[in-house]
C-alpha cells in the first residue's frame, strides 16, 4: 500500500508553490489529516478547494478523501503512522494519557459483562492452558502465562522459540483451552491456525484489535480491545490491564487453590535461591 509521504517526496519538485505549501502541511500535521475535509485543509493551507483536488490527483488520487482513507487504513493495519489527536489543544503527553485514560473505560465495560465471568470460569475448569502470541502480541503472551502459571498448572507458551506449533497442537482436546493474542499485523496463516483450532473443537480465547474482522471466523469467546494511540505506535496499556484483571479474577474465583499455590512457589523460590527475597533495605 503506498504511503502519502513517500508519494508527496516523489513528486515534490514537480508541484506548484501553492501545492507545495500544502505538501508541506500534509507531511507536518499528519497526526491530524484523518480530521480534516477538503474545505478544512484548504482554509489551514490559505489556498482553493481545486488546488486541493489538483494536487491529490497529481499525486495519483482520485479525491483528498481516497488519501485520508488510506492515511486510515495503514493506520488500522498497524503500521507506525500518526494517528489522528483526541482534541485539538493540549501537548502530546496530555493526549497519550487522555486516550489511555480512554482506552480503560473499554476494560471497565468488559468487566460488567457475563464474558469475563466465562472466560474465568473456564481458565479455572481447563485441563491445559495454551497461551499463544505472535510478533507484538508476544510480550502480552509471556506474561499472561507467567500470571497464570502462579495460580493453576498446566499452562503453556506457544510456540517455543525456533519451534513450530503442529507438535504442540496434537494433543489439545475440548478439554483444554487455547488464549490466542491475535493482535493486528499478524502473521500469514494465522486465520488457518484458528480455524484448525476450532474445527478440533478446542476452546479459543481471541484477544485482537477492534474492527479486526475475525468474528466472522466464530472463536468461542473473543475480546477486541482499542490498542490506537494519538500518535504512531500502538499502545498495548489495555491488553496488559486485560491480563491482570484476568489474573486476579482467577485468583479470586478459586482463592484457596490459587494461594495454595502461590505458597509453594515461594517455598520453592526460597529453596532454590533464585529471587532475593530479602526486603531490607541496606
Amino acid at each position: 500500500m503506498r504511503r502519502i509521504t513517500e508519494v508527496i517526496r516523489q513528486h515534490y519538485e514537480h508541484l506548484s508553490p501553492s501545492e507545495r505549501r500544502v505538501a508541506g502541511f500534509i507531511i507536518d500535521h499528519l497526526d491530524d489529516l484523518a480530521t480534516y475535509n477538503s474545505v478544512e485543509l484548504s482554509r489551514q493551507c490559505d489556498t482553493s478547494k481545486a488546488t486541493i483536488s489538483r494536487l491529490f490527483r497529481r499525486l495519483g488520487y482520485s479525491s483528498f478523501k481516497e488519501a485520508r482513507e488510506e492515511l486510515r487504513r495503514l493506520r488500522q493495519s498497524g503500521v507506525p503512522m500518526p494517528g489522528p489527536g483526541l482534541q485539538a489543544g493540549g501537548s502530546l503527553i496530555e493526549r497519550h494519557f487522555a486516550s489511555e485514560s480512554q482506552h480503560l473505560q473499554r476494560v471497565m465495560q468488559l468487566a460488567q459483562t457475563p464474558l469475563l465471568a466465562q472466560v474465568t470460569e473456564r481458565l479455572a475448569d481447563a485441563q491445559r492452558v495454551a497461551v499463544i502470541g505472535f510478533r507484538n502480541s508476544y510480550p502480552v503472551a509471556l506474561h499472561l502465562r507467567q500470571q497464570l502459571m502462579q495460580i493453576r498448572p498446566a499452562v503453556q507458551l506457544l510456540p517455543q522459540p525456533g519451534q513450530t506449533l503442529a507438535e504442540e497442537l496434537a494433543d489439545l482436546t475440548d478439554r483444554d483451552l487455547v488464549v490466542l493474542m491475535a493482535f493486528h499485523r499478524r502473521p500469514a496463516g494465522f486465520k488457518t491456525l484458528l480455524k484448525t483450532l476450532l474445527d478440533r473443537n478446542i476452546p479459543v480465547l481471541l484477544l485482537c484489535e477492534q474492527d479486526s474482522g475475525l468474528a466472522t471466523l466464530k472463536p468461542t469467546w473473543m475480546l477486541e480491545l482499542p490498542l490506537n494511540s494519538v500518535s504512531a505506535f500502538d499502545s498495548y496499556a489495555l491488553p496488559m490491564s486485560l491480563v491482570s484483571l484476568i489474573s486476579n479474577l482467577l485468583l479470586h474465583y478459586q482463592l484457596d487453590h490459587g494461594r495454595a499455590r502461590i505458597e509453594q512457589i515461594n517455598q520453592l523460590y526460597e529453596q532454590t535461591g533464585e529471587l532475593d527475597l530479602n526486603l531490607n533495605v541496606l
